[in-house]
């Protein structure tokens, strides 16, 4: 059903993919001239001009993969997507103020120096002009059934990656197919991102379990085949996930490892990574945090606090 469309970006990860079917968009990209360039050209080959396009489904909210909406809601497009992406995508500059508030204050719990926290976020700060913000049309939940190009498509709740991400599952050619945004990649072992609470207050989501909780339930729905986020078009999902959840399990093993006496997040994510560049520690810390909340939810390590630093021990 979907025409995959590779879209350049100005991030690490490469090209995103964008995908068309009928008149209905799926994920057009970051807010960036040559992106927007390379869809318009995608389009005309197509023969269609931006205001042909009906709908833009928002698979999750990061900048890559939504920036581009708001271009065409401008040409009469209706964006669809959850109820968390809505609010995140609606104000993206605000998100990200609260993201930066929040973490600042805990990597510090985690062992890490504030002045080193506070370099840390204010790097994304550069995602903000390739991510306008963008009000969302309709909002889709779980369960619901949307119609693309005459085909029913089903949508489902996903995990761990980001907020809110959807995945949308129809019968293809060649069997069952869904869009899975970056829930599944080709090549790449997606690290989810730490994430702050949906509301000021609440707990943070411990969103490596979740991640984890969510690949098992896509594998077991046995889709034939999966279009992910970036890269090329997945033929054997089963064997990836499997494959991923394998790469998630070796590393919690690792992190088990590096756990002695009262150990800090940031001494996991030393042991295992060294001395990273600033542009690197968002990440170290969202696999030592994420990896850690696995062996706590398992029971395999205990977490307390010691002057106000968070600490963890083997059970």
């Amino acid at each position: 059903m979907f025409s995959r469309l590779s879209i350049p970006t100005p991030f690490q990860v490469g090209p995103v993919n964008a995908y068309l079917a009928g008149r209905t968009l799926v994920d057009p990209g970051p807010d960036s001239e040559e992106a927007w360039s390379a869809l318009l050209a995608e389009l005309e080959k197509r023969d269609l001009a931006p205001g042909d396009v009906e709908r833009v489904l928002v698979t999750h909210p990061h900048p890559d993969h939504f920036g581009l909406a708001n271009r065409f809601r401008e040409s009469g497009a209706r964006i669809i997507a959850s109820e968390a992406s809505a609010d995140i995508v609606g104000d993206f500059a605000g998100r990200l103020a609260y993201e930066q508030e929040f973490f600042v204050d805990c990597f510090e719990r985690h062992g890490m120096a504030r002045s080193t926290a506070e370099s840390v976020l204010e790097l994304p700060e550069v995602y903000l002009e390739y991510a306008p913000s963008c009000e969302t049309d309709r909002v889709l939940a779980d369960g619901d059934r949307i119609t693309v190009a005459d085909e029913p498509v089903d949508v489902r709740a996903a995990a761990g990656h980001a907020q809110g991400e959807l995945v949308f599952e129809y019968d293809g050619a060649d069997g069952r197919e869904a869009v899975v945004g970056d829930q599944v990649l080709p090549d790449i072992t997606p690290n989810p991102l730490l994430q702050p609470p949906l509301e000021r207050g609440d707990e943070r989501p411990r969103v490596l379990p979740a991640f984890n909780d969510s690949l098992d339930s896509l594998r077991e729905v046995g889709y034939d085949r999966v279009l992910p986020g970036h890269r090329e078009i997945i033929d054997s999902p089963s064997e990836r996930i499997a494959d991923i959840r394998a790469e998630h399990e070796d590393r919690t093993e690792n992190v088990l490892a590096a756990v002695d006496g009262k150990t800090t997040a940031v001494d996991v994510m030393e042991e295992l990574f060294g001395d990273l560049p600033l542009t690197e520690l968002f990440p170290g810390m969202s696999e030592a945090v994420g990896h850690l909340d696995v062996l706590e939810l398992r029971g395999e390590v205990t977490r307390s606090e010691r002057g106000g630093v968070v600490v963890y021990e083997r059970a």
